[in-house]
């Protein structure tokens, strides 16, 4: 016998009372609770007071509320509830009416077979169950996307606002009033700001980008070389008519050695 998570309860609803009984005594072998209702009415009352219910069975013709209403109603409160009807009456319309109104899962004929019966009972079962388990997949996928989604926002604001940290320092480097350069490691101009570029533009053939002993005069390339050997330095040069006080140092930066030279211009 199968092992469901919750216990199973079956509603089952017929205006007339040997067809309940009849119903009821079909499922004594089996671990379910049976409620009987004699109307459609007292259905929806006895799923308000005892509900949900995983299967409900009902009649198809019932008077003051029909099958048909009856499980519609049972849809619109209690959709993930399967719906079954039975009835004597096997007319087409009928049948079209119980599927498109009242969303039901079979429609059994009367007089209905027992067996025939508790296997469908037994597959309207794991038709909820596996659609239990779709919708908590479903909310558990919703959720972890929306974690998902909280963090790349998250991410992205706190990406903008390193971004906008990152441009307004380098439109601060741009316009700081003395010249800036980098070389990393392998000689290269990395870094260079606008006096700086002013500067070197008389010095280098290539200044952002460039070798410093290939694209610069010998000046440059020596005093580049000189912080290198010192370590640290603070001297004066004359470059493009005009005397700068040049302070230097060697820094690692992102496991490379880098050479930084500010330049101030002296005062004549």
């Amino acid at each position: 016998m199968t092992t469901y998570s919750e216990p199973i309860k079956i509603l089952c609803v017929d205006d007339e009372r040997n067809v309940l009984r009849s119903l009821e005594r079909i499922f004594l072998d089996d671990d379910y609770e049976i409620v009987l209702a004699n109307s459609g009415e007292e259905g929806l009352a006895a799923l308000d007071e005892s509900g949900p219910f995983q299967v409900i069975v009902s009649d198809y013709r019932m008077p003051v509320m029909n099958g048909v209403q009856f499980l519609t109603k049972v849809y619109e409160r209690w959709p993930e509830t399967v719906r079954i009807v039975l009835s004597g009456y096997a007319d087409a319309g009928a049948i079209v009416e119980a599927i498109n109104q009242g969303h039901i899962y079979k429609f059994i004929p009367k007089p209905w077979n027992d067996e025939e019966l508790r296997v469908t009972i037994q597959n309207c079962l794991e038709r909820y169950f596996l659609q239990k388990q779709n919708r908590e997949l479903v909310e558990k996928l919703a959720a972890a996307n929306q974690v998902l989604e909280d963090k790349v926002r998250e991410r992205t604001e706190r990406l903008e606002v390193q971004l906008a940290a990152l441009d307004f320092s380098q439109r601060l480097f741009s316009l700081l009033p003395v010249g800036v350069v980098g070389v990393d490691e392998n000689n290269m101009i990395v870094v260079c700001n606008t006096v700086a570029i002013e500067l070197l533009n008389s010095v280098c053939n290539i200044t952002l980008g460039g070798d410093v002993n290939s694209s610069c005069n010998l000046a440059f390339s020596t005093l580049v070389q000189r912080v290198r050997d010192e370590k640290r330095l603070d001297g004066t040069i004359d470059l493009n008519g005009r005397s700068w006080r040049v302070l230097g140092q060697n820094s690692r930066i992102n496991d490379s050695d880098a050479t930084i030279l500010v330049f101030v211009e002296v005062a004549a």
